[in-house]
């Protein structure tokens, strides 16, 4: 496996979207819970260990399921199983800001990557929502046919989980660049054992994927989505 394309993907200069999303770090910011370097760790290990967990799991079991670059034809096999992982994901997302969202980044997700690997896949896990595939679903897709296997699938997620709040944070609190990455760094270990047991995870069946969830997220999503004047979509 090329390291290059876990770079690539890995990369907040990837044109799908998350740049535009603070990850609900501006609501957290707003309320008063994020307010310096020490809060922000403790915002992003809670949204790492919560749902990044989640997310890096759908998307290493997406990769898992498309590795082989199978075709994912109507009614078949393949098809059927990343339905069931959308399906699933969805019922693990209760908020509908957060399901927008996600569906959202997804759509523009796969059309990113399309410039890189277009693909028959890309094409078919793109037409399995009117909406398109929820975010994690889109990557491990996106990951299976750059050649990623789902134990790097599941790093990427998980350590995107946390650098694209983590960079909303610059902005958001005028933190020194420098400090944002020391705080991602003191992470990295966390990040590796969220990888490891989301890429463990992501080998037994749909339903029994994680459910880690994070309510407060959740609330602030809907909250923040009401709000006339924001920096970040979400």
């Amino acid at each position: 496996m090329s390291v290059i394309p876990l770079l690539l993907l890995a990369d907040s200069r990837l044109p799908a979207g998350t740049h535009a999303h603070s990850g609900g770090l501006e609501a957290a910011v707003a309320a008063g819970r994020v307010h310096d370097a020490e809060t922000l760790r403790a915002f992003l290990l809670g949204r790492l260990t919560g749902v990044g967990l989640t997310s890096a799991a759908f998307a290493a079991a997406a990769a898992l399921e498309l590795s082989g670059g199978v075709v994912v034809g109507e009614g078949g096999f393949e098809a059927k199983a990343v339905a069931a992982l959308d399906a699933e994901y969805d019922a693990r997302t209760p908020s509908p800001a957060q399901r927008e969202v996600s569906r959202r980044l997804g759509r523009q997700l796969i059309r990113a990557v399309r410039a890189g690997w277009p693909s028959v896949v890309l094409e078919a896990v793109a037409g399995l929502h009117p909406q398109g595939p929820h975010q994690p679903v889109a990557f491990g897709a996106a990951a299976a046919v750059a050649g990623l296997d789902p134990g790097s699938t599941a790093c990427a997620a998980a350590l995107g989980a946390v650098s694209g709040p983590a960079g909303a944070a610059t902005r958001l609190l005028g933190l020194d660049p420098d400090e944002v990455t020391a705080v991602l760094a003191s992470l990295a270990g966390t990040v590796e054992q969220v990888a490891t047991a989301a890429a463990k995870a992501a080998r037994g069946p749909a339903e029994e994927l994680p459910a880690t969830g994070a309510p407060l997220l959740d609330i602030s999503a809907e909250h923040h989505l009401t709000w006339e004047v924001r920096l970040f979509a979400s």
